[in-house]
């Protein structure tokens, strides 16, 4: 029977069939047993007898050898289950019994650091959120300067100080709080501008961020009349105290386009400058395109040249194509101009002088840009001429006038012929006398020169006695 392995199996498979409670808790045998374990095995009812006799001869082996399993089993002492060595992570078990990992541990932490953060963080942008739109305590319209090279917290001083906010910090806050938000798809950076604004009664603190930081400054308007020269222009520019920087150099004659110009406090005289020339050049391509047919002009140029006399000439809307068309009507029977600004011009330049009286050697003096004594349009323009004087240069009146004079009245009187324009100037001579109360020495060679002078025959070829000559009688220039 010890060689059969169904016996065996069936032996240790019923001493395997012990409970748990057997297992884990080792029961001392023979004379150790404990006097507790002794009054449980007396507790405990005993097996009935079984009497061999009566067994099969099978059945009695079975149990003789269960009964052999039994007692070595018991001879060894009670089946416990092997402990393993106690680590140092046992001491890291959840309440479940399992194992806490360190990485675990501080994850969990920093996720609940995270959360309570988080939490402050919304509570404290609901709140700025709300701050940045309330109604500011400034209870009326105020002026709010910045200069160049604030820092922040000089800005949020300076609005404090004024009364725009009630807490610079607040608006600290606030304005970092805009910025953080402008950080999102769609939004802009928000920096704050130098410049001159206009803070209103109750402003926010979103508004006066959003004012600054997008340059809505107050403009001030630079006005640049017409016909001054560009030496003139850059002189007024630089006594003109709301400016800053200097101008590079003197622009050419007639690249300035006289104009009112709206800029923000501050701004630079190059600025400035640059936009004019940018205004000139657009009104001048502009108008060249829209010139009338047969000019005998050649070139954007030479209509502004001309527009330059024109300007100088006469400070009426109502005359001045008329003016124009003189000119043209000269330019065309190769006549010469004889316009006295030019002889003004040709003597100082970009210095001149306008209300200066025309002396008798003036009228012959020998410069570039006499036309008296040259036989064309000058070389350059003689000042900056405004639209309305391009315009009319481009686009003369459709008459035939050769003469102009001044008429007494701030106007001038018009003439076809020799015979008409006499007529005129005798009139203007009358108006002369009545002012001045006593006729000039016309022998002095200090007194200013007479208004009429003689002109060119229109028909250059033709040679013609002083007698016969016509005489063209030029008006005082125009001042600004």
């Amino acid at each position: 029977m010890r060689g059969d392995p169904t016996i065996w199996r069936q032996g240790t498979l019923m001493s395997d069939r012990r409970s748990s409670a057997d297992r884990e808790t080792p029961k001392p045998t023979g004379e150790k047993r404990s006097a507790g374990a002794k009054s449980k095995a007396k507790r405990k009812p005993s097996a009935p007898a079984v009497d061999a006799s009566t067994m099969s001869p099978t059945t009695a082996g079975e149990q003789a050898v269960h009964n052999t399993v039994r007692t070595l089993s018991n001879a060894r002492g009670p089946r416990t289950v092997p402990q393993r060595p106690k680590s140092r992570g046992d001491d890291m078990l959840g309440r479940d019994g399992r194992k806490v990992r360190p990485v675990l541990k501080l994850l969990n932490g920093l996720l609940t650091l995270l959360v309570v953060v988080l939490l402050g963080a919304g509570g404290a942008f609901y709140y700025l959120q709300a701050a940045v739109d309330a109604d500011g305590p400034l209870g009326e319209p105020k002026l709010l300067v910045i200069p160049r090279n604030d820092g922040t917290q000089q800005i949020a001083e300076r609005l404090e100080k004024d009364g725009m906010v009630s807490d610079r910090r607040l608006f600290l806050a606030g304005l970092y709080t805009l910025r953080a938000a402008s950080l999102m798809p769609g939004g802009h950076t928000l920096n704050l501008k130098a410049g001159e604004y206009e803070i209103k009664p109750g402003a926010s603190i979103r508004s006066i961020v959003e004012t600054l930081s997008e340059g809505r400054s107050v403009l001030m308007k630079v006005t640049v009349p017409e016909g001054l020269t560009s030496y003139q222009i850059v002189e007024r520019l630089r006594a003109d105290q709301s400016l800053i920087g200097d101008i590079r150099e003197v622009p050419a004659e007639g690249t300035l386009l006289p104009e009112t110009f709206s800029l923000p406090r501050g701004s630079s005289r190059q600025t400035l400058i640059e936009m004019m020339q940018v205004a000139q050049k657009k009104v001048v391509d502009q108008l060249w395109a829209e010139r009338q047919d047969g000019l005998p002009l050649k070139s954007p140029a030479e209509a502004i040249i001309l527009a330059s006399i024109i300007e100088k000439e006469t400070g009426r809307n109502d005359e001045r194509d008329r003016v124009a068309a003189v000119f043209i009507n000269r330019l065309r029977k190769n006549m010469k101009i004889q316009s006295d600004p030019t002889i003004l011009y040709g003597i100082a330049l970009g210095k001149v002088q306008w209300g200066k009286p025309i002396m008798r050697s003036d009228i012959a003096s020998k410069t570039a840009h006499n036309t008296y004594v040259i036989p064309a349009l000058p070389p350059t323009p003689i000042c900056n001429p405004g639209r309305a004087a391009i315009e009319s240069a481009l686009k003369p009146a459709p008459v035939t006038d050769l003469f102009f004079v001044a008429d007494g009245r701030g106007g001038h009187v018009f003439a076809e012929t020799n015979r008409e324009h006499e007529a005129n100037v005798a009139k203007w001579r009358q108006v002369e006398r009545e002012r001045a109360g006593a006729p000039v020495a016309a022998g002095s060679s200090q007194a200013p020169a007479p208004l009429t002078t003689t002109i060119n025959s229109p028909n250059p070829s033709t040679k013609t006695s002083p007698a016969t000559l016509a005489p063209a009688t030029r008006p005082a220039a125009k001042t600004n």
